[in-house]
């Protein structure tokens, strides 16, 4: 086995067939230093830090995407491709298009839509909504459902753009029924259909984008009188909010 340009690995069985992907490096290290033992560093290459280790018995890898998608379209890609991966679980914050959603609910996207030309880049696919894997939305809302996980199972919008001139939101969950934004699964869920591997995007919902809510609890990230280091300390809640869920589901079933 050869090391990529992205990922150092040059043995077999040191990354696990289940993979949880959060955006921030440092968020990997905290789900591995906090959720899991016998923990091995397996990749440092561009501080895009890898670790693989136990919950419960069952043998999991985390690694950092890097923001957006051309990004984690990548690094899964890498892991699917090169180092047999089967399973890869996005995880992560994500900022909410309704007030339906409280915050650090979790969110299991059951598809994504996108306006990027990621998946018509890579594979000249044309389409604008990609789907995530069928058998992984069973398995997690089946053990989420015995667990006492309350999910809700949605379409999420993948964006390209940060800052807009304008804002979107509110056409995005009218005309596409989008619950909430990131910038990563569709790029996620196009890898694994092309290369026929699973993918999944539970996502904790850790603010509110471009909405005014009578929720006091619904802040609008770097919003006028927001504190940007709050904003982190939400999302690295949000983050090992869903890490913590996905982690007890998997321990629960046989992927």
């Amino acid at each position: 086995m050869k090391a990529t340009p992205h990922i150092e690995v040059t043995q077999e069985n040191v990354i696990a067939k289940t993979v949880l992907m959060p955006g921030d490096p440092l968020r990997a290290k905290y789900i591995a230093d906090t959720y899991l033992t016998d923990v091995v560093c397996f990749n440092k290459v561009r501080g895009m830090l890898g670790f693989t280790g136990l919950y419960k018995g069952v043998k999991v890898s985390v690694m950092g995407s890097g923001m957006g998608m051309p990004s984690i379209g990548i690094y899964s890609y890498e892991l699917f491709n090169n180092y047999g991966v089967e399973n890869i679980i996005r995880i992560g914050s994500a900022g909410a298009y309704t007030d339906s959603l409280d915050l650090f609910d979790v969110v299991l996207a059951k598809d994504a839509y996108s306006e990027s030309s990621y998946a018509y880049t890579q594979g000249g696919v044309e389409q604008d909504i990609m789907i995530s894997n069928s058998t992984l939305n069973e398995i997690i809302q089946q053990s989420a459902k015995e667990l006492n996980i309350k999910l809700h199972f949605e379409r999420i919008h993948s964006s390209d753009v940060f800052y807009r001139q304008e804002s979107c939101h509110e056409r995005l969950f009218n005309e596409k029924q989008c619950v909430c934004v990131e910038m990563e699964s569709f790029a996620l869920f196009h890898n694994a259909n092309v290369l026929n591997k699973r993918s999944k995007a539970p996502a904790v919902r850790n603010s509110l984008q471009g909405i005014s809510s009578p929720r006091p609890k619904a802040l609008r990230i770097f919003s006028r009188g927001s504190v940007p280091s709050q904003s982190r300390r939400r999302g690295l809640r949000s983050t090992a909010s869903s890490a913590r869920s996905t982690l007890r589901i998997l321990s629960t079933r046989e992927y």
